[in-house]
């Protein structure tokens, strides 16, 4: 975890510990079926323990953290079985969100995904991971503000929550990499032409393909855990 220490502003304090915790679960500061340790982050974040505690339960309620008696909050962990069933609802949101945006996105929107698309092709090629991300996350949320369903969003952002630290790490294999781009490319494409069949299909490829890496590393990693356990 970076000892670098963060300012927060004091408005609605809680949120933006969230969030910051949110970035570091993602990008594996704190990685799966770890204790949040509450000294630590107080100092990283330089918060006080109140706000800290409220950020962990907006967590523990989204499912980023599991909240257990006698232990505090750790990290989840989820089974091939969670990512599995979890993957298949996303991937219906994501399909739906497409396909509506597809209908109902307007030309200022367009601008804008084109414009965050362009900026992700930069950190791309500059294989800057955390920015690429970010901004890819920014895209999915942004076709799906361009869907205009209150309830398909609020539904989106509870499920996207708990796969968001496989859906960055399913980006540090770069072939993987290279074809999440493709797709990408593809939906600014189909979201151009206003085409809902094409957008609603390339959104269905694209999760398919995260779900398949992601059980490949899940996979791969209880493995090497089990081989470690042995050794």
């Amino acid at each position: 975890m970076s000892a670098e220490v963060i300012t927060i502003p004091r408005a609605a304090l809680h949120e933006q510990v969230a969030h910051h915790l949110r970035q570091m679960l993602v990008e594996n500061r704190i990685p799966p079926g770890a204790k949040l340790n509450e000294r630590e982050l107080s100092e990283v974040l330089n918060v006080s323990r109140t706000p800290l505690r409220e950020a962990i339960k907006m967590l523990a309620a989204e499912g980023l953290v599991e909240l257990l008696p006698n232990r505090g909050a750790i990290a989840v962990e989820l089974t091939e079985a969670d990512v599995l069933n979890t993957f298949e609802v996303m991937a219906g949101l994501e399909a739906q969100s497409g396909e509506l945006a597809a209908q109902r996105i307007t030309d200022a929107e367009l601008v804008e995904i084109k414009a965050m698309h362009f900026e992700m092709l930069a950190a791309y090629t500059r294989r800057d991971l955390p920015t690429y991300y970010r901004l890819n996350a920014a895209i999915h949320s942004a076709i799906n503000a361009a869907a205009k369903n209150p309830v398909l969003i609020a539904t989106y952002n509870q499920v996207n929550a708990r796969l968001q630290a496989l859906r960055f790490r399913s980006n540090q294999d770069e072939e993987k990499w290279k074809d999440a781009v493709n797709e990408h490319e593809q939906m600014v494409a189909a979201l151009s032409a206003r085409d809902p069949a094409a957008m609603r299909a390339v959104m269905s490829t694209h999760l398919a393909h995260k779900l398949d890496t992601v059980v490949q590393q899940l996979r791969a990693a209880g493995a090497a855990s089990r081989a470690s356990a042995k050794a």
